[in-house]
C-alpha cells in the first residue's frame, strides 16, 4: 500500500466527515460507487487525477490539501478542527470574518501570554 494513497485516502475521509456526508454521498456526487470511496479512503485504490478532481470539486477543497502527510493522531484532529472552522467561516461575509480572525488573533495573544 502506498504511503501517499494512505495520506490521500485519510484526507478526503477527514473532509468527508466534516462535511456531513456518508460514502455513499460522496460517492453519487463524484459518480463512483460507496465502495470505490471506502477503497480510496482507506488507501487500497488507486485513484485517477479526474476522480480526484471530481472528489476535491465535491468536497469544496483544493486539491494540495489532500496531500498534507497526517504525522499523529494529535494532527489528525488539529486538521478536523482546523477544516470545520474553514467549512463555518464560508457562508459569512467578510465583515464577519474579519471580526472573528480579530478574535482569534487575541485569543491566540491571551495563550502566549500565558506562556
Amino acid at each position: 500500500m502506498s504511503k501517499l494513497l494512505t495520506i490521500v485516502g485519510k484526507r478526503i475521509r477527514i473532509f468527508r466527515k466534516n462535511r456531513g456526508l456518508t460514502q455513499v454521498q460522496l460517492g453519487e456526487l463524484v459518480g463512483i460507487p460507496q465502495s470505490y470511496i471506502g477503497n480510496i479512503e482507506r488507501g487500497e485504490r488507486n485513484v485517477s487525477i479526474e476522480t480526484l478532481e471530481r472528489i476535491v470539486i465535491a468536497l469544496e477543497i483544493s486539491p494540495e490539501e489532500l496531500f498534507i502527510p497526517i504525522k499523529s493522531n494529535q494532527n489528525l484532529l488539529k486538521d478536523k478542527l482546523i477544516d470545520n472552522v474553514q467549512l463555518k467561516l464560508q457562508d459569512r461575509d467578510s465583515d464577519e470574518v474579519e471580526i472573528i480572525h480579530n478574535l482569534i488573533l487575541d485569543v491566540i495573544k491571551a495563550f502566549d501570554r500565558r506562556k
